[in-house]
C-alpha cells in the first residue's frame, strides 16, 4: 500500500495538538485518516481474501512509492529523484537517488510547508476546486501578468537558493480547518476569493499567472539541486506537481538537466504501481529490463479492453446502428475524412490509458486548423470553460516541424511552444483591455495554422505518437496528414465536465449522446449521431458508470 497509515495518523495527532481547542482539523479529517487508511488491510482481506504468500499487506512511504513510480519505469539506469505533491504521510517535497534496482531517499521538506498545498490554495481562491481544478488554473495563467510575483515571495513563501521553502502559515487555514486560506491572504489580493462558477476577472488571472511563475522557479531550483547533490544530470518526478506541464516545459529548457522522464499517472493513483515495483525490486529481487531505450510504460496502456465481438454485441443488444470498417486502413481512411470535413470524433481503442490524460484510446478528437474549434468543444462537447486549451497530438518525427522541441512527450506531460513559423500575430494585450468576462473573442482569434492547439502564449501541451506505442492512432494521424498536410490532430478527454474519462462502450456511447459529437469509433466500428435512436436524456448519469 502506498502510504504509511500510522505515520500519517501521526501527523493528523501531532496537527490536533498544536491546534488546541475549538478546531475543526480533528472533525474533518477523522474518518478519511483513522476510519479509513487504518483499516485498509481489512477492506482487502474483505475483498480479494489472502493478501498474497505471506498473507500480509506491505506499507510504504507515500514519497518512497512516489519515487518508485517514476524511476522504475523510466528509461535510465540511474537518476536524480523529485517529488513534489500536497502531502504523504509528512513529506511534501523529496529528493532520491536512483541506481539499478535501488532507491536511496536523501533530503525531504515537511508538511505544513507544501508547493502542492500552496498552488492548490491559489486555484480554490480563484473559485476552482482543489487538485481537479489546478489544471483549469495552470490553464488560465498565460492570460494574465505575474504582477503578484514580488508579494508571493515577500508575504507568503521564502524561497531559498536550493528550492526549499517555508511558507508564512499566518495566511493559511489548511492546516486548521475545512478552508485553504484565510482572511490575511484575501487581503493581499484585494478581497475574497472568486465564487465558483463566477465571472473570472483580471485579478484571477493575474494570480494565476504569479503563482505559475513562482512554482516554476522553485521546480527549476528543486531539479538543480537534485542534480547536484546526486551527480546525475537525468531527472524523473512524480507527485501532483510534476503534472504542472507548464513547469516541466520550461524545466527542460532550463538546462538545468540533460533528459526527464515523469510518471504520466503522477498524483496519488500512481502510488500503486510504485509501492508494487519497489515491492518487487527492492524486496523480492526482481531485475529492470537491460539493455531498454524507452520506457517500460510502454505508453501507459495498461486499463481494461474491449474486442470488436464485446463491442458488437452491445450495440446490437441495444439496437444502435452502426457500420464496421474493413480493416484498419478503411477505418483511417473514414475518420480521417470525418476530421477532414470538421467532425468531432469519439475514439475508442484498446486498452484505456492509466494516469490522467487521454493519449489516443479514450479521446475526442478533432481538427487543429479550426480557429472555432477549441470553444466548440469546450462548450458543446466537453461543457466546460471555453478558455482552456487543448492538446495536439502529433507524430512523433513531425513534432520539430510544429513545435520547439525534439524531445519525446508521449504522455503529454510536457508543454512547448509552437513553431515561430507557423504563428499568426495577435493582440493580448488589446484583448485584456476590453475583456469583459467574454474569452471567445481572443480563444476563437486565429493564433497560428493549428489555432485550437495554440494557447494564448503560442504554447501547446504536446503528445508525440509512434507506431510502436499505439499503431491505430499513428496511422489515423498519419493518414490525415495525407489528406490535409496536417501531421497533427486535436486530443482532448472522453468524458464531459465532472465525469471520469469513459471505461467501457456503453459509457462511451452515452457521452457521446448526450454532447454535440458527430461520430463514435468503437473498436472498428462507426456510429453516426444522426442514425442513432432517440435519446433519453432524463437519467441520472452518474448511475450509469458503474464497475461492471
Amino acid at each position: 500500500y502506498y502510504d504509511q497509515p500510522l505515520h500519517t495518523l501521526d501527523r493528523y495527532i501531532e496537527n490536533v495538538l498544536a491546534l488546541g481547542k475549538g478546531s475543526d482539523y480533528m472533525v474533518n479529517r477523522l474518518e478519511e485518516i483513522v476510519c479509513s487508511r487504518l483499516t485498509v488491510d481489512r477492506k482487502l482481506r474483505d475483498r480479494y481474501g489472502v493478501l498474497g504468500k505471506e498473507d500480509r499487506l506491505y506499507t510504504l512511504e507515500h514519497h518512497l512509492s512516489h519515487a518508485a513510480s517514476a524511476f522504475y519505469p523510466s528509461p535510465f539506469d540511474s537518476a536524480a529523484i523529485l517529488t513534489i505533491d500536497g502531502v504523504g504521510e509528512w513529506a511534501t517535497t523529496t529528493i532520491s537517488r536512483g541506481s539499478g534496482e535501488h532507491i536511496e531517499m536523501l533530503q525531504e521538506i515537511d508538511y505544513p510547508h507544501s508547493l502542492g498545498l500552496l498552488y492548490s490554495a491559489f486555484t480554490t481562491f480563484c473559485g476552482f476546486k482543489a487538485n481537479s481544478g489546478d489544471y483549469k488554473f495552470m490553464g488560465l495563467a498565460p492570460y494574465g501578468e505575474p504582477i503578484y510575483e514580488d508579494v508571493i515571495k515577500k508575504e507568503i513563501i521564502d524561497i531559498r537558493p536550493d528550492g526549499s521553502f517555508r511558507l508564512n502559515l499566518d495566511l493559511f487555514d489548511y492546516y486548521r480547518g475545512k478552508y485553504m486560506t484565510n482572511d490575511k491572504f484575501a487581503a493581499l489580493f484585494g478581497g475574497p476569493r472568486r465564487e465558483p462558477e463566477s465571472k473570472i476577472g483580471r485579478r484571477e488571472m493575474d494570480i494565476a499567472a504569479s503563482a505559475q511563475k513562482v512554482t516554476e522557479e522553485i521546480v527549476e531550483k528543486l531539479a538543480a539541486h537534485a542534480c547536484s547533490i546526486t551527480g546525475i544530470s537525468r531527472l524523473v518526478m512524480a507527485g501532483g506537481v510534476a503534472l504542472n506541464c507548464v513547469a516541466n516545459g520550461k524545466l527542460l529548457r532550463s538546462g538545468v538537466i540533460d533528459d526527464i522522464w515523469i510518471q504520466p499517472a503522477a498524483g496519488d493513483a500512481g502510488g500503486a504501481l510504485g509501492a508494487a515495483l519497489y515491492m518487487y525490486h527492492e524486496h523480492f529481487g526482481g531485475k529492470r529490463p537491460a539493455g531498454r531505450t524507452a520506457d517500460s510504460q510502454k505508453g501507459s496502456y495498461l486499463g481494461p479492453a474491449y474486442s470488436d465481438d464485446d463491442i458488437e454485441a452491445f450495440l446490437k443488444e441495444n439496437g444502435y446502428p452502426y457500420t464496421k470498417a474493413a480493416d484498419e486502413a478503411d477505418l483511417c481512411e473514414r475518420i480521417a475524412g470525418e476530421l477532414d470535413r470538421g467532425s468531432v470524433v469519439g475514439w475508442f481503442q484498446g486498452r484505456m490509458e492509466y494516469g490522467p490524460r487521454a493519449l489516443g484510446n479514450r479521446s475526442i478528437l478533432g481538427d487543429p486548423r479550426s480557429e472555432k474549434m477549441q470553444s466548440l468543444l469546450n462548450l458543446k462537447i466537453k461543457y466546460r470553460e471555453s478558455f482552456r486549451p487543448f492538446a495536439p497530438s502529433v507524430l512523433r518525427e513531425r513534432v520539430s516541424d510544429y513545435f520547439e522541441t525534439e524531445h519525446d512527450s508521449p504522455y503529454m506531460l510536457i508543454v512547448s511552444d509552437v513553431c515561430a513559423s507557423r504563428r499568426e500575430p495577435f493582440d493580448k494585450k488589446l484583448f485584456l483591455e476590453q475583456y469583459d468576462d467574454n474569452m471567445l473573442p481572443i480563444v476563437n482569434a486565429r493564433r497560428s495554422d493549428i489555432p485550437a492547439v495554440t494557447h494564448i502564449d503560442y504554447s501547446a501541451r504536446v503528445q508525440t505518437v509512434t507506431e510502436d506505442t499505439n499503431r491505430p492512432y499513428y496511422r489515423l494521424i498519419k493518414r490525415f496528414e495525407e489528406k490535409t498536410g496536417c501531421a497533427v490532430l486535436i486530443n482532448t478527454s472522453f468524458n464531459v465536465r465532472g465525469e471520469p474519462i469513459v471505461r467501457s462502450p456503453k459509457e462511451a456511447y452515452l457521452c457521446f449522446m448526450r454532447t454535440e459529437m458527430d461520430v463514435l469509433v468503437l473498436g472498428s466500428c462507426i456510429l453516426l449521431k444522426g442514425e442513432q435512436p432517440a435519446f433519453d436524456d432524463s437519467t441520472d448519469w452518474r448511475k450509469e458508470y458503474e464497475l461492471d
